[in-house]
């Protein structure tokens, strides 16, 4: 059996060392710094030849750094003769812009794909994809793990679900996500039908679903500006509900996020954000809970590597 490496850049090491504490492999011996002029520079200071790779590196801000990061991390594997190099990438960057909008837009997933195949990785390792067609953008195995069983855990355990919690999903292309969510659960399902005006910016148009006297759970892949989640939580609030949590699995809380949750938090519009640690928060507030998903990677990792299945993880 290869000997087992563990690797990350810049962009999450407080994960990438939780998932070494939960394997008891220590991080290898790697420098990913800067030259003078900003170029991305990468040393690995231990022999890899032969070994089972892991380079643990979610692409969020800076996205463009920390793709640089991976993919100079994996050319200096594949050039030190590593044997296997799989790339674990908790949150994807570009997986939103997956097909053309308008007639010369770029497919930037597509693209990265791409661009990830070529550097010398044989493996990939994502959680939950915006749109689970990226995954056929490459031409390497792709392991797609769900973030479900951690947020589904958490809510369990502090005392929701069943008739009186609703999961809603904040548009229709999240509705597959809601009822495995709320399967879990054994709870009844709401929609938001929502339109878009412009990009970033969600008008809520109608509640398909009962949520008066229950607790809502408004779940999503991505909270990104926080629009929809804080428009879709003040329309669930006027109908009614009891109580609202948000949960996502990707913080990206770009522009105004932390100020719309902070105020909704601060209004009782929305009781708590859940979300998970695949991105480090650049922020934390009042009302944002972090759970980790290190131990599901960590439990990835050891079932790839004794060539064991994955899917088992999320067969419930």
């Amino acid at each position: 059996m290869k000997q087992v490496k563990l690797m990350t850049g810049n962009s999450n090491p407080q994960l990438a060392r939780a998932v070494s504490g939960n394997l008891g492999i220590p991080l290898a011996d790697v420098t990913v710094g800067r030259f003078s002029d900003g170029e991305v520079q990468v040393v690995i200071n231990e022999s890899v030849r032969d070994c089972d790779v892991y380079i643990i590196q979610s692409l969020c801000h800076p996205a463009n750094e920390n793709i640089m990061e991976l993919l100079l991390i994996a050319d200096a594997l594949k050039r030190a003769s590593a044997g296997r190099i799989t790339a674990v990438i908790p949150y994807y960057a570009y997986g939103r812009q997956d097909r053309k909008v308008n007639p010369r837009d770029p497919i930037s997933a597509k693209l990265l794909a791409d661009i990830i195949t070529i550097s010398g990785i044989n493996h990939l390792v994502v959680i939950d994809l915006n749109a689970r067609q990226v995954e056929g953008f490459f031409g390497i195995p792709v392991d797609h793990l769900q973030a479900r069983p951690v947020l589904t855990e958490y809510f369990l355990s502090e005392g929701l679900g069943g008739e009186d919690t609703v999961v809603v999903s904040p548009d229709i292309g999240g509705v597959t996500r809601a009822r495995n969510f709320a399967r879990v659960l054994g709870s009844p399902i709401a929609i938001i039908d929502k339109r878009r005006p412009r990009p970033n910016v969600a008008e809520v148009m109608n509640i398909i679903g009962e949520v008066k006297g229950k607790k809502a759970i408004i779940i999503d892949d991505i909270i990104d500006t926080a629009g929809t989640i804080v428009n879709a939580a003040r329309a669930i609030k006027e109908k009614g509900a009891e109580e609202v949590y948000a949960a996502c699995t990707h913080p990206v809380f770009s522009g105004p996020a932390v100020d719309r949750l902070s105020k909704a938090v601060e209004e009782g519009v929305i009781k708590e954000i859940i979300v998970t640690d695949t991105i480090p928060l650049r922020e934390k507030f009042e009302g944002v809970k972090v759970l980790t998903v290190a131990g599901m990677i960590a439990e990835a990792i050891r079932r790839i590597h004794f060539g064991e299945s994955i899917s088992r993880m999320f067969n419930f």
